[in-house]
């Protein structure tokens, strides 16, 4: 680490020290018992042990990393598995080492949870502070870029449009004179060793895409004569997303152009349980009853079987058969004499009485559930469409197919975000995929949560883009 980077790091480290002492201080307090001696030696090595404990885990999961370009959730996310790894190690020394312990094992619990809180806070409050300082050019980064055409110049603008990130251009090297850049064009790679030691440079930025590999060895180790951090814009910029990731394959840099949280099988897999486990409750509480009911209303109002199949598309861009409540005559025509999928309208004349009340409150949809249990579709995800619509939305719908990556869901953050009903309008669907890719790059639990509890609002009160 560089000086500069050393003493951020013994700052940052010598805070959560404060902050872990006072909890341990309050957690002492108000489990003592009367005549205890407040803080004996045994207390001091509980507490070495603690800060030990928590700057190695803290290390492990890179809680100390520079997150200066990126928002609170990452550090946010660090701190919770540092705190985590910190309250199991506690529990494990009590239950182990330390059995004689005359206290309550759940003290544990209660300092992990104030340092936690105490730590977030604090944390949050420093990285505001330093975003206002560095705004206005204090703790910042001088950065030399290595190229003047497209890409360091939107480097370069990056960094005039995020003065919070706390990064400041020296100036360019580039093989020809840039006389448009008012003074920052220093000079040629060849004089980059010059550049280096006359100037005071933090990291070295590299945009130069498809340049000569000779040229890059010689920018590195230039810049590593003079102990200077390298960092080079990948020639692939263009085509990231703001959740792309890059990890080693053996000794190979492998970028991933865009990510999600569903990629971790361990969140396949509880999104899996707890879709399954509502799925099964609400089967023994509420569809028991109300299926048979639906059902009966159908078979009153019209002609035909109860439930409806249709051919739709999953994930991988497989064929699913999606089971609704028939809310149309049965028969009727899905597809016009060109063959496009007649979407349904409002006053459709298809639509049955009964079908139009399940409709507009959704209820046509609940044997998907019944999908869910099967493993073709999830409860929260990207809605699939049937076959004509799906053909068409491919080869005119930008990033349509990435929705395929992940399981149908019977809601999505498309549907509660009202997107949904007909899609004939220019860039109507073209926006619920967005907002379906935005629901994929950023799943969570609670995410989950507010779309199902979005849509059973909607049941109740009714959507207008249902029908």
């Amino acid at each position: 680490m560089k000086p500069g980077a050393d003493t951020n790091f013994y700052i940052r480290l010598f805070i959560d020290y404060a902050v872990l002492t006072l909890a341990f201080l309050v957690t002492r307090q108000y489990i003592a018992a009367k005549g205890d001696v407040f803080f004996s030696g045994f207390n001091g090595l509980l507490l070495c042990i603690s800060l030990c404990a928590w700057t190695a885990i803290g290390l492990f999961v890179h809680l100390y990393d520079d997150f200066r370009t990126r928002s609170f959730a990452f550090e946010f996310v660090a701190i919770l598995k540092a705190v985590l790894l910190h309250a199991s190690f506690f529990t494990f020394l009590f239950f182990y080492c330390f059995k004689f312990y005359p206290y309550p094992r759940t003290s544990t619990l209660l300092y992990n949870a104030l340092a936690f809180t105490i730590i977030t806070i604090t944390k949050f409050v420093v990285k505001q502070s330093l975003l206002r300082l560095r705004a206005h050019g204090f703790n910042a980064r001088n950065v030399l870029i290595v190229g003047a055409g497209e890409v360091g110049m939107s480097f370069y603008e990056t960094i005039l449009s995020n003065d919070h990130f706390g990064y400041r251009c020296v100036g360019f090297v580039d093989e020809e004179t840039q006389t448009h850049l008012n003074g920052q064009y220093l000079g040629k790679v060849s004089d980059l060793g010059r550049i280096l030691e006359e100037h005071s440079v933090d990291d070295v930025v590299v945009a130069l895409p498809g340049g000569p590999s000779a040229m890059l060895e010689k920018i590195v180790a230039l810049s590593e004569q003079e102990a200077k951090r390298v960092r080079i814009v990948a020639d692939c910029y263009r085509f990231c997303t703001a959740t792309a990731s890059m990890n080693l394959f053996g000794n190979l840099p492998l970028l991933t152009i865009r990510t999600s949280p569903l990629d971790d099988m361990a969140h396949q897999r509880f999104k899996r349980i707890f879709e399954v486990c509502i799925t099964v409750v609400l089967f023994i509480t509420v569809f028991s009853w109300l299926f048979p009911i639906i059902a009966l209303l159908i078979k009153l109002s019209s002609r035909g079987p109860v439930l409806y199949k249709q051919e739709r598309w999953g994930m991988g861009n497989q064929k699913i058969i999606c089971y609704k409540f028939r809310s149309m005559i049965n028969d009727c025509d899905m597809v016009d004499a060109h063959g496009r999928y007649l979407q349904a309208t409002r006053n459709d004349d298809r639509v049955t009485p009964i079908g139009r009340f399940l409709r507009k409150t959704s209820l046509d949809e609940l044997p998907q559930f019944v999908n869910v249990l099967q493993g073709d579709m999830a409860l929260v995800g990207p809605r699939p469409h049937p076959t004509p619509l799906h053909v068409e939305a491919r080869s005119t719908v930008q990033h349509y197919m990435l929705r395929h990556q992940v399981k149908p869901g019977i809601t999505g953050w498309a549907q509660v975000n009202g997107c949904r009903g007909e899609t004939q309008q220019s860039g109507q669907m073209q926006k619920r995929v967005d907002l379906d890719l935005w629901y994929i790059e950023n799943y969570s639990y609670w995410l989950d949560c507010l779309i199902i509890f979005q849509t059973f609002m909607n049941m109740i009160k009714g959507d207008k883009e249902a029908y």
